[in-house]
């Protein structure tokens, strides 16, 4: 595959060092967004399906921002194959259960309505749901409905004997290398003109109702995606719990000027659940999160605080629109070796000057990650990206190597290999191929190659025999969770207001303090 990198020798070591049995039980999960629409290519305004049951208590089946925007959970996987397989099952049943609407195959939308037609997220009448919605119309209101429609997914990762600093230490290095998996897979390179509408952009016509940039290789993750020109005067250091959590509480605490401008309700119709720069902790863009599960009503920056970090979210995965969930288990796997890759590494602490150097390579590698020549941030220096990716790839030759010896097979040098073959081929990667298959077969219209798409989907996810077993568990699970819902709203004591100040109550972010 490729030279080893100076590094393999101390990987190598540092492999050795992880607690015995931690890489046969490495975990892995996946939350996948993908918008409802019609089959013309524009949005479903019908509400969430109640087939699928409630939004607010389904273990797998929720919404995100949009009453049409489905998110899909899985569990928690030992191996990338049961992993897929249990997405899988979760789209088939979501299949059955739209009628003649689709799955948008891509991660930038459809064709969109107004702003304001684009329905919110409904939870019930309980406080919690209540709370859920009030919060997205929060985002409505900072940020536009339009950016909310983005989907992606999110890949959920741990490992065994792991604690937060070494967590931390992962998010440095993969904040640091957020380059790479944007190159790599990267798939959304052109957008409907829907999603821009009313706003400055700097993306090119490439047909009538397409715009894009001919070596962009993530749109959603470059100006046009989540971003916000408030959050972008955040500065959060990913040195150590403690440094992490005292940024984020100060912007879940201080009023923003703008937003304390806008109010927290008119009347009796809320318009956000605070004037603080983040309502909650979700709001905080990032293309790597630390996590821990929370308790009934509990803040998870306090969950962090308490128990400390349980594993981390990679939030920068496009949907890759030429497979039916998404995601193959060819890239789990390679998300695996670059995160252990980060693990493994030295990681030397963050700098406010290195997290700007390490905000324009990603916004680099968005924009422009297939440009020949292109060149990158690293230490003050100018490195081509493909001379950089070679040796991040390099060094991670041990890793799948372990991998294999551990899980038999080759999968993940397999994985790691067509890594160092999209490095040399641009072309291979799949922004590249979506614009080849656009220009081939849609006449460059990014919304005929995604609707496309999406038919062939679900023509092969219905065409998949779903277990009786599946099916009748799935079914199980929307009856308890419309049930559950219906109990959480019976059991309500206060009246939102009461309830909603309660749960920002800044004493609830507070824990002890962690030992260093």
């Amino acid at each position: 595959m490729g030279a080893y990198h100076p590094h393999s020798v101390n990987i190598q070591d540092r492999l050795r060092s992880l607690p015995a049995g931690a890489l046969a039980n490495l975990r892995r999960g996946i939350e996948k967004e993908s918008l409802r629409v019609r089959a013309d290519g524009s949005l479903a305004l019908t509400p969430h399906p109640v087939a699928l049951g409630s939004a607010l208590t389904h273990p797998n089946i929720t919404t995100d921002f949009s009453e049409s925007q489905l998110e899909l959970i899985t569990g928690v996987h030992s191996d990338a194959d049961s992993c897929l397989q249990e997405l899988t099952e979760i789209h088939q049943v979501v299949m059955r259960s739209i009628g003649e609407e689709l799955l948008w195959a891509s991660s930038m939308p459809c064709n969109l309505p107004a702003d304001e037609a684009i329905p919110i997220g409904r939870y019930g009448t309980s406080n919690v749901g209540r709370a859920k919605t009030v919060y997205r119309m929060g985002l409505s209101y900072r940020y536009g409905r339009r950016m909310q429609t983005i989907s992606g997914i999110h890949y959920n990762f741990s490992l065994p004997g792991v604690g937060s600093d070494g967590y931390f230490a992962l998010i440095r290095n993969f904040r640091r290398l957020s380059w790479l998996p944007l190159y790599l897979f990267g798939a959304s390179p052109a957008v409907c003109t829907t999603f821009v509408e009313g706003r400055n952009h700097q993306l090119e016509e490439l047909a009538p109702g397409t715009l894009y940039l001919p070596y962009a290789t993530s749109l959603r993750m470059g100006r046009l995606g989540y971003q916000s020109d408030a959050q972008s005067n955040l500065i959060v250091s990913y040195n150590n719990l403690k440094s992490y959590s005292a940024s984020l509480h100060e912007a879940l605490t201080r009023p923003y000027p703008a937003y304390e401008k806008l109010g927290v309700r008119d009347g009796e119709s809320y318009k956000q659940l605070s004037t603080s720069l983040l309502q909650i902790e979700n709001e905080f863009y990032s293309p790597i999160r630390p996590k821990r599960r929370i308790k009934p009503g509990e803040r998870p920056l306090h969950a962090l605080r308490e128990r400390g970090v349980e594993y981390v979210e990679v939030r920068l995965m496009d949907l890759d629109p030429f497979f039916p969930v998404g995601i193959t288990a060819h890239t789990m796997r390679f998300l695996d070796i670059l995160l252990l890759h980060c693990l493994l590494e030295d990681s030397p602490p963050d700098t406010p000057q290195e997290l700007l150097a390490i905000a324009r390579n990603k916004l680099r590698g968005a924009q422009e990650g297939r440009k020949p020549g292109l060149r990158l941030e690293r230490r003050g220096e100018a490195v081509p990206l493909t001379d950089w990716g070679n040796e991040v790839l390099s060094a991670c030759e041990p890793i799948a190597v372990e991998l294999d010896a551990t899980r038999g097979g080759a999968a993940y040098r397999d994985a790691l290999g067509a890594a160092f073959g999209s490095l040399k081929d641009p072309e291979s990667v799949p922004s590249a191929r979506v614009l080849h298959a656009m220009a081939r077969n849609h006449g460059n219209s990014h919304v005929r190659f995604t609707l496309a798409e999406s038919l062939t989907h679900r023509g092969t996810l219905v065409g998949i025999p779903l277990q009786a077993a599946v099916e009748e568990r799935f079914g199980i699970l929307a009856r308890e969770s419309l049930e559950k819902q219906r109990k959480i709203e019976l059991a309500d004591r206060v009246d939102f207001e009461t309830y909603r100040q309660r749960y920002l109550n800044p004493e609830l972010l507070r824990a002890e303090a962690l030992e260093e």
